[in-house]
């Protein structure tokens, strides 16, 4: 979503303390956590990655060209260049380095990958002779590899493992067709009249780094073909091998059972969260706790499991969801991670071994505090004086309430006002607008001259508040549109039943805050003046400006997350989630050709 409502929430009573049930104090993902963080795989996978690293530059060192041309001739091969000798030497050891950081997250593909490759390095450095340490080296890898073969137990997708034999397969194909074509323009450039066999056996033999059967007129022509002919060969190979190690990324998908299932936990605990209702978006998926009394959303992005918000439910049966959903990434494979969670859901991940890092504060108003009147009100009650002088009228109503005709109007209107862009949220965003079971939705509408110049719509939280979810409005509407709908909406709450009223996220509200105050550090200077900057592409500060306006409370909201090192994956799978970064549509069929 666009529009100062692109991110919205809020909480209440999240300093009350959460209690467990007994057999809850030793939860079993506490020992799992234990079990997942030993440090066999992270060391098995940087003996592979040093493995990979010798055999590279190994392949290096005049020594070895000999001993590689000695192996080609055992094995029939042609007879080929030192150049051709380091591209089948590198090819190894560029792939153990690849297949490392899958074995770091205990991919079983990858372990199986391992194996393959590093018997093949053993048994190539005997076959040269003379290399006695690496192969040493290999085979003492091998024999790692299969003594912890029970560490490496991550599934894959079961997908992937035909589409990327596909995906290799056309990419083959391309690049064969694309070899041949190149030989076939210059065919000026080589020796004699070579047959159609011996084009492709060039260009097959090209894919692997070594010289075919073709001899060119000058030795620039025959390094242009070897180069680019061995660029496609490992071009080939990493798309292959990447398609093949990916963690598995199910289509997000939440079942009509499902959401019947939480919409009746939302209703007997909906008001602890603000962004519990957001849970109900059908691009997410669920699971559960074993007694069904709490569940957590997520949606797998890059192979992150990304969850948002606390889980659903009753409190004390938190940890029996969490329980399922670290073990369902354990798994997968893949890096579990909450986005938007409250102090107490933040509190609750940490027994888990989930840091937390605070992300910013969802401002929330109460409505029965609430006035217009006051210096410190008089920006909001200007603007609001202002658009009501210039005419414009605001109803508030109940999504079901509305006419079907209406609310095809109301949609029509605001997808034209979001223009080409994506609809971005996830954590804090609905996504949809007029489904017939949101009936308790609540649409803020303002009109000129019977004219829709802007909208609000509002998700319930809980029996007595409302959560915004999206701010959209007419371009050429009058400045302060945005303040006369809230304020109205506010206004109106007792007729509503609401005491209270989420506003937006206002994304590291403390740094902002706190860096434009006097005494304020470098550091702090710092780091606000760069959320300024990013201010340009990103609502950052217009957001928190738009907020403070009401003078609300504020609630923080954190990122869980297992450790540092995991920061930038799942920054960039949040990112992707709420739509502030789209891949490019080639790489989107690539990757999801087989959803």
């Amino acid at each position: 979503m666009d529009g100062i409502g692109l991110q919205t929430r809020g909480c209440e009573g999240v300093s009350a303390p959460v209690r467990f049930r007994e057999e809850s104090e030793t939860p079993t993902v506490q020992r799992w956590w234990l079990r997942s963080t030993r440090r066999t795989p992270g060391i098995i996978a940087a003996l592979t990655w040093l493995v990979g690293v010798i055999a590279i530059v190994s392949s290096l060192l005049p020594a070895e060209h000999n001993r590689i041309r000695y192996l080609t001739r055992v094995l029939g091969l042609p007879v080929i260049a030192s150049a051709t000798a380091t591209a089948i030497a590198m090819s190894f050891g560029v792939l153990l380095v690849f297949l490392a950081f899958g074995l770091r997250r205990r991919k079983k593909r990858a372990w199986r990958a391992v194996v393959v490759v590093t018997a093949v390095v053993a048994l190539t450095h005997i076959l040269k002779g003379l290399d006695v340490e690496e192969a040493t080296a290999s085979l003492a890898l091998l024999a790692v590899l299969l003594l912890t073969r029970k560490q490496f137990y991550a599934l894959g997708d079961p997908t992937t493992r035909w589409y990327a034999a596909r995906a290799t397969v056309e990419m083959l194909i391309v690049a064969i067709t694309v070899g041949m074509a190149g030989l076939l323009i210059n065919q000026r450039q080589i020796l004699g009249r070579p047959s159609l066999w011996q084009d492709l056996r060039e260009v097959l033999l090209g894919f692997i780094g070594i010289s075919g059967p073709l001899r060119f007129r000058h030795e620039r022509g025959d390094d242009i073909v070897a180069m680019t002919l061995l660029a496609f060969g490992l071009l080939i190979a990493f798309v292959a091998a990447y398609l093949f190690l990916r963690s598995a990324q199910p289509k997000a998908r939440l079942t009509a059972d499902d959401e019947t299932r939480l919409r009746e936990l939302l209703h007997k605990h909906g008001e602890r969260d603000s962004l519990g209702y957001f849970a109900l978006r059908r691009d997410k998926s669920v699971v559960w706790s074993p007694t069904g009394k709490a569940a957590v959303t997520y949606r797998v992005v890059s192979g992150v499991a990304l969850a948002s918000a606390d889980p659903i439910g009753d409190p004390e049966a938190w940890p029996g969801a969490i329980n399922e959903f670290l073990e369902l990434s354990r798994l997968h494979a893949w890096v579990p991670a909450v986005i938007g969670d409250s102090e107490q859901g933040a509190t609750v991940y940490a027994r888990y071994g989930l840091d937390a890092l605070e992300l910013g504060d969802e401002a929330i108003v109460d409505v029965g505090s609430f006035s217009l009147c006051g210096r410190p009100m008089r920006g909001v009650r200007q603007a609001v004086k202002r658009t009501e002088r210039a005419g414009y009228t605001v109803r508030v109503r109940r999504v079901g309430d509305l006419a079907k005709d209406e609310m095809d109007a109301l949609l029509t209107a605001v997808t034209a006002w979001r223009g080409g862009g994506v609809e971005r949220g996830y954590s804090m965003a609905l996504s949809r607008l007029g489904d017939p079971d949101d009936c308790e939705c609540v649409i803020v509408t303002a009109e000129l001259d019977g004219v829709l110049r802007g909208l609000l719509h509002f998700v319930p939280w809980g029996s007595d508040g409302l959560s915004l979810d999206l701010m959209r409005r007419d371009r050429t509407a009058d400045n302060g549109l945005n303040e006369l709908m809230i304020a109205t909406l506010i206004e109106s709450g007792e007729s509503l039943g609401v005491r209270r009223v989420s506003l937006n996220f206002a994304a590291f509200r403390s740094a902002l805050e706190r860096g434009e105050r006097i005494g304020a550090g470098p550091i702090l200077r710092m780091w606000r003046r760069l959320l300024v900057f990013m201010s340009r592409w990103w609502q950052i500060e217009s957001l928190y400006r738009f907020n403070v306006k009401f003078r609300p409370d504020w609630e923080p909201r954190f990122l869980s997350f297992p450790t540092s090192r995991d920061l930038p994956r799942i920054s960039l799978a949040a990112l992707e989630a709420e739509a502030f970064v789209v891949r490019p549509r080639p790489v989107q069929r690539l990757l999801h050709r087989d959803r």
